[in-house]
């Protein structure tokens, strides 16, 4: 197809395809003629993930294209692969992994351990867990690790469902694009759910099954 098909297919402007490809985002084309090029449907799998990665996660382009490279270096490899679409984004070249000490996150440590899981040791959200249960600590909420085990059973079953969803889908690229959406898209929705069943429990606790005025 020609980059005005590409843009018309993936909702990407033109002048954008070609920053991406001035970048080294996205890989040039079958050329065809001095300034004309032919692309295909890898290309336009490689724009939803570049427009997942800088939409849905909210990265710069320079990001983006280090998680790309990193994505297709273990192409291949579909557990890290997928770690690095759902958030485990390992460091730039040169530079330290953050969390890579085993007592930098304890309660984090305590829970995964607890569960059985495993869990690289620089995935963030072993930090996220640390710092809210210090944060709710000193606002003098007693909140420990172990509070959070029926969660993170909701959560594995969760992860389960989410694993499931990308089984139909073959393209290894195309599976972490799908990562990305579920995860960073769907977030806000699954927060919203616990809101509608907390309201709903409320009034069958409270309320005589009835909403709120």
């Amino acid at each position: 197809m020609r980059i005005s098909e590409l843009s018309r297919r993936s909702g990407v402007p033109n002048a954008t395809i070609k920053y991406y490809l001035r970048e080294g985002l996205l890989p040039p084309g079958r050329a065809t003629a001095a300034t004309q090029a032919e692309y295909d449907e890898t290309h336009l799998r490689r724009l939803r993930l570049i427009r997942a990665l800088t939409g849905a996660r909210g990265l710069s382009v320079a990001s983006a294209k280090h998680v790309l490279d990193a994505m297709t270096a273990h192409r291949t490899d579909l557990h890290r692969l997928l770690g690095i679409a759902f958030g485990i984004r390992p460091p730039a070249a040169g530079t330290p992994e953050e969390g890579t000490d085993p007592g930098a996150d304890p309660e984090a440590a305590a829970l995964i351990d607890a569960m059985g899981w495993s869990v690289s040791e620089h995935n963030p959200a072993r930090r996220t867990i640390d710092e809210t249960l210090r944060t709710l600590r000193s606002l003098d909420i007693e909140y420990g690790w172990e509070a959070l085990l029926p969660y993170a059973e909701l959560a594995e079953r969760t992860a389960r469902h989410d694993l499931d969803s990308l089984e139909a889908t073959a393209d290894p690229l195309e599976k972490a694009e799908r990562a990305v959406l579920l995860t960073f898209l769907l977030e806000p929705a699954l927060t919203a759910l616990r809101r509608l069943a907390q309201e709903n429990e409320s009034a069958a606790r409270h309320g005589g099954g009835h909403p709120p005025a």
